[in-house]
This record gives structure tokens, sequence and C-alpha cells, in this order.
């Protein structure tokens, strides 16, 4: 599987902590990573650096061959942040094709992004009045519409009910079959076994990189809450840790 993103012993420091501790990992094409640890593991920073949106200190970035961030991947890459980053004055309908004709995409492709993340019946809807869980989709349908070749999605199924997880999580896997890469965080340990592959994160350092099964083997369990725990506790880092940011 070819890689999509590269990434090579990369440190990030805010102020005077350490945040990612020389990560090194890999996103292959065409698959559902998911990125997981807890709140404060440093998810989120290391998804702004595969971005190119966040200040490194020392490490390589690479998207498809270029340095994160670089304006060929403008089109390439969709980001959903945790916080909605669409137009609450606007509505779901409204949000999904302004984004389409940014792309140069008719309605109809907004429409379907809509549907897509199951708001289908609230596209009409101001996203003021959403709840916070259609805020979230009505972001990632704005995120899907521009037909990204990478999809980076943090935190994308918080606040969604157990039927709308399942449901956003068979569209990821569609994506995917589809040849989309996604790169996909969450703290929630159950949702490690719907990904192809994982990247475990702890204060700042990657604790695991691989499938889901191998990762249940090198723990010695099926459980990979318990496995994620005994990895923690067999991986110690040496010398004390100063913890990390988001």
């Amino acid at each position: 599987m070819d890689p999509v993103v590269e990434v090579t012993d990369l440190v990030v420091d805010r102020g005077r902590r350490r945040v990612l501790h020389d990560i090194s990992c890999t996103v292959g094409s065409g698959s559902v990573t998911g990125l997981l640890g807890p709140s404060g593991s440093g998810k989120s920073t290391l998804m702004r650096a595969v971005v190119g949106v966040q200040t490194v200190r020392s490490g390589q970035v690479r998207v498809f061959g270029q340095p994160a961030g670089a304006p060929q991947l403008r089109r390439t890459v969709g980001y959903l942040t945790q916080a909605p980053s669409v137009y609450a004055d606007l509505t779901v309908r409204e949000n999904a094709r302004y984004f389409a004709a940014l792309y140069g995409l008719p309605a109809a492709d907004a429409d379907r992004a809509v549907a897509d993340v199951g708001l289908a019946a609230a596209a009409g809807q101001l996203v003021a009045d959403l709840s916070g869980g259609q805020r979230s989709r009505a972001s990632l349908a704005c995120a899907l519409v521009g037909r990204p070749e990478l999809v980076v999605l943090d935190e994308p199924t918080v606040g969604q009910d157990p039927v709308l997880r399942a449901e956003l999580w068979a569209r990821f896997h569609a994506l995917a079959a589809a040849g989309t890469t996604l790169l996909v965080s969450s703290h929630v340990m159950d949702e490690a076994g719907r990904c192809d592959r994982l990247l475990l994160i702890r204060d700042g350092r990657l604790v695991a990189d691989d499938t889901p099964a191998a990762v249940r083997a090198a723990a010695g369990t099926d459980d990979l809450d318990e496995a994620f725990l005994r990895l923690i506790r067999d991986r110690q880092p040496t010398g004390p840790s100063r913890g990390a940011d988001r």
C-alpha cells in the first residue's frame, strides 16, 4: 500500500512544553487509519501537522510526496476540525453549495454530500438551529464535497448517537473502497476496531502503528481497550513526561 502521508521524526513544542516527541508513521493509500488516544495526547496537533497548519520544531511531514500544506495540496486534502467550520447564518444546503461552488462543482454534488452525512431532512435548516452533532455533520459534508483524495477528520463522531456513528463509519469505508484515504481521530477505543490500521498515541508519543489484529496479538488480548493499556505499561518512556497538548 503506497504511503499518502509520511511523518518522519516529528517534534512539536508549545512554548516550553514538548507536545509531540519524534513521531514517525505513515498513512497508506485507500485506507481508514485511526489515530486514537486519550484527550490531550497530541492527536489534533499531529493532524494539524499533516494538514500543514502546525508550526513544527523539527522533522518532516509529506503528503502525496509534497511538504504538508503545499499549495498543490489545497484541492487534494479535506480537513474537519473539532470545532464546526460552517456559517451559522446559512442553511446546511447553502453551506454545502457554497463550498461546492469554490471547487466549481454543481449544486447536485453539494446535496449529495449533505445526504451522505444523514442531513437531507435538515438541509433547509439554519446551522445556528442545529444540535452540536448535526453541526459536526454539516461541517463533514463541506469537507467531503470537494472530493478530496485525503480526508483528515478530527473526532468526527463525537456527539453522534450509535446509529449515526455506524452510518458515518460505513460512509468512511465506502470512501476508502473508492480510493479515498482517511485519517480519523477518536478518543473512544471501541472505534479502533473499525479502522484498517491504528496509530495509538499517548503523551505525544506513538505507542503502536499496526493493524487492529496485530495490536491485539502484540498485547495478548482481544480487547483493544485493554491492549492499549498493556502497550502503555510495556512502553513507558524513560524519564519524566511533560505531557502533551490536544
